[in-house]
C-alpha cells in the first residue's frame, strides 16, 4: 500500500544522485514509473475482491499514526494516474533524447517529477486530512519547480501566479483542517466521520465550506478557476500534459471523498449543482473564443470539471458511478491530447490557430492521434466521453429536480460546444491549406523544449520541420489505445465505478475498514 508513495520518492533521490547520468537517470525514472503502474493495478485488483482496507504505518493505534487507506475509488485514481504518469514520462524521455544538449535542465525535472508522482499517490491514498495537505503540497511543491523549468519570462510570471493561488488554496485548507479538529478533536476521515454529526450545525457548515473553497480552487471549480487558463499553457509540453490530466483530479478526489464520507447531509449539494453548470458553460465558452489550442485545451478542462461536480452534487449512487468514470475518461483523454498538441508543435512549429494548417496531408498519422481523443471528449458515440455524460445525464434526470433538469440540459449544450470547438481546431489547423492561414508563413525557429529560446522565422527555414521522435509519438499513441480500452470495457469499469460509488454512499464502510468498528449514528454524542 505505501508503494506508490515510497518507490517514486526513493528513485527520485536516485536520479539526483545520478544527476550527470542521464541515461541513468531515465533508466530509474522509467523503470519506478513502470513499477508503480503494477502496484496500482494490483491494488485495484485487490480493492474491488475484498473491499476497503487501511494500514497504519508504523503499527500505531488511530488516530496517532499516519493511516492509509485503499477503496475501489482510491485505487482506480492510482491507476488511471500512474498509467499518465508513465506514458508522460516516456513522451518527455523522447523529446529530450532528440532535443537535449548539456542546457536542458534534466537533470532537475526527473527528480521533480518522480516527487509529483509520489505527492499525488500520497494524497490519493491519505486517510486523514492533515496528510492530505502532506500530499497537496508534495505535489504542489514539485509542480511549482516544473511549472518554471528553463526560466523563461512567461513562465516566470504564470508560475508567480500559480504559486499565490495555490499558497492561498493551502491557507485555507490549513484554516479548515484548524476549524476540524477544534471542533472534533481528530483529523482521521473514519473518526471524522463518527464525531461530525455531533458538532453544532452552524460550525459543520462553516467546516464544509471552508474545505470546498479549498478544494473548489485546486479542481478549478467556478468562480475559483481563473487562474488555470494563465498558468497551464505556457509550460513545457509533457509538463503541462500532466497538469491538465491530474493535478485538477486531485481537487475533485477531494471534494468526493469529504463530501460523501463527512457531509454527505446535502447542505451544498444545490450550491455544487449551480457551479457544476457555470464551470461547464464559462469555461467551454472560453475555449471558443481561444486562437491557441493550448488555451483552448485549458478552457475546456475547467469546462469538463463541471461534469465531475454534476455527479457529486446529485449525491445519488447514479451519480457519484458517473462522477467516478468520467474522471477516469478526463484524465486519459485531456492528457492525450496536451501531447498531441506538443507533436503538433513539433511538426508545424507553432499551436496557434492563425499559423496552422494542411497538417492532415502533411501527417495523417497526427490527425488521427488528434482526432480520435477530440471526438471523445466532444461525447461523440461510442466513445468514453459518451458513455460517461449519458451516465450522467441518467443520474441527472432520476434526480428529477428543477435543477437537476437544468444541469441536464446544460450538459448537452455543454457537449455540443465542446464538439464544436474541436471541430473548429480540426478545420483551422489540419483541414485548410497552410497558405491560407492569417500567419501561415510564420513558425518558431526551433520547437521548444524544458528551455524556450525559439525565435519566429518564416515556415520554411525552421531548423527541425516534421520532426517527430519515436517515443513521443508511441507514447501519445499508447494514451490514446487506453483512452479506447476505456470505451471498449466500459461495462466492467461502470460496474467497478458503481460499486465504488455504493461505498462512498455508506460510510460505514470506510470506518469499519480503519477502526475496525460499526459507525456511530449522526447526531450521536462523542
Amino acid at each position: 500500500m505505501p508503494l506508490p508513495v515510497l518507490v517514486p520518492l526513493l528513485a527520485a533521490a536516485g536520479t539526483l544522485v545520478f544527476g550527470r547520468r542521464p541515461r541513468i537517470q531515465r533508466t530509474i525514472m522509467l523503470s519506478a514509473l513502470t513499477g508503480v503502474v503494477v502496484i496500482c493495478g494490483l491494488l485495484l485488483y485487490l480493492a474491488d475482491r475484498d473491499g476497503t482496507t487501511a494500514l497504519q504505518v508504523g503499527n500505531w493505534e488511530t488516530p496517532i499514526g499516519i493511516t492509509l487507506v485503499v477503496d475501489r475509488l482510491s485505487a482506480a485514481m492510482l491507476l488511471v494516474s500512474s498509467i499518465v504518469l508513465i506514458a508522460v514520462a516516456l513522451y518527455g524521455s523522447g523529446q529530450n533524447i532528440r532535443d537535449g544538449d548539456e542546457r536542458q535542465p534534466t537533470s532537475i525535472y526527473r527528480p521533480t517529477y518522480l516527487v509529483l508522482s509520489g505527492g499525488v499517490s500520497a494524497a490519493f491514498l491519505a486517510g486523514d486530512l492533515f496528510n492530505l495537505f502532506v500530499g497537496f503540497e508534495i505535489l504542489l511543491a514539485a509542480s511549482f519547480v516544473l511549472l518554471t523549468v528553463g526560466g523563461t519570462e512567461e513562465r516566470i510570471r504564470a508560475g508567480v501566479s500559480y504559486v499565490m493561488v495555490s499558497m492561498l488554496a493551502s491557507l485555507i485548507f490549513l484554516a479548515g483542517i484548524g476549524m476540524t479538529y477544534a471542533a472534533t478533536g481528530t483529523l482521521n476521515l473514519a473518526q471524522l466521520a463518527q464525531r461530525i454529526g455531533a458538532v453544532p450545525e452552524g460550525t459543520r457548515t462553516a467546516i464544509y465550506a471552508v474545505l470546498l473553497v479549498a478544494f473548489g480552487i485546486k479542481a478549478a471549480v467556478f468562480p475559483l478557476s481563473n487562474w488555470l487558463p494563465d498558468s497551464y499553457p505556457t509550460a513545457p509540453a509533457p509538463v503541462t500534459a500532466v497538469f491538465a490530466g491530474l493535478l485538477t483530479k486531485v481537487g475533485v478526489y477531494a471534494i468526493i471523498r469529504t463530501h460523501s464520507l463527512l457531509f454527505p447531509g446535502g447542505e451544498f449539494d444545490s450550491i455544487l449543482l449551480v457551479c457544476g453548470l457555470l464551470t461547464m458553460l464559462v469555461g467551454i465558452l472560453g475555449a471558443i473564443a481561444q486562437s491557441d489550442i493550448r488555451r483552448l485545451l485549458s478552457f475546456t478542462l475547467v469546462s469538463h470539471i463541471g461534469y465531475m461536480i454534476f455527479g457529486v452534487g446529485l449525491a445519488s449512487t447514479a451519480g457519484l458511478a458517473g462522477a467516478v468514470f468520467y474522471v477516469a475518461h478526463h484524465i486519459l483523454v485531456q492528457t492525450a491530447l496536451f501531447l498531441v498538441v506538443g507533436l503538433i508543435e513539433r511538426q508545424a512549429g507553432s499551436t496557434s490557430l492563425r499559423r496552422l494548417g494542411g497538417l492532415a496531408a502533411t501527417s495523417p498519422l497526427l490527425a488521427v492521434l488528434f482526432l480520435i481523443p477530440a471526438l471523445n471528449l466532444g461525447g461523440i458515440p461510442p466513445f468514453s466521453g459518451f458513455i460517461g455524460k449519458a451516465t450522467l445525464l441518467q443520474a441527472g434526470a432520476q434526480n428529477g429536480s428543477v435543477l437537476a433538469w437544468t444541469l441536464v440540459g446544460g450538459s448537452v449544450l455543454t457537449s455540443l460546444l465542446t464538439l464544436y470547438t474541436v471541430a473548429r481546431v480540426w478545420s483551422k489547423a489540419f483541414w485548410r491549406p497552410r497558405a491560407e492561414a492569417p500567419e501561415g508563413h510564420l513558425s518558431n525557429a526551433k520547437t521548444p523544449s524544458l528551455i524556450e529560446d525559439s525565435t519566429d522565422v518564416r515556415y520554411d527555414e525552421r531548423t527541425h520541420p516534421g520532426s517527430m521522435p519515436l517515443l513521443m509519438v508511441g507514447s501519445t499513441a499508447a494514451l490514446v489505445v487506453v483512452g479506447l480500452a476505456l470505451t471498449v470495457l466500459a461495462g466492467p469499469i461502470l460496474r467497478i465505478a458503481d460499486r465504488a460509488a455504493t461505498d462512498l454512499r455508506d460510510p460505514g464502510v470506510y470506518v469499519t475498514a480503519v477502526l475496525g468498528a460499526a459507525p456511530v449514528e449522526p447526531g450521536a454524542s462523542r
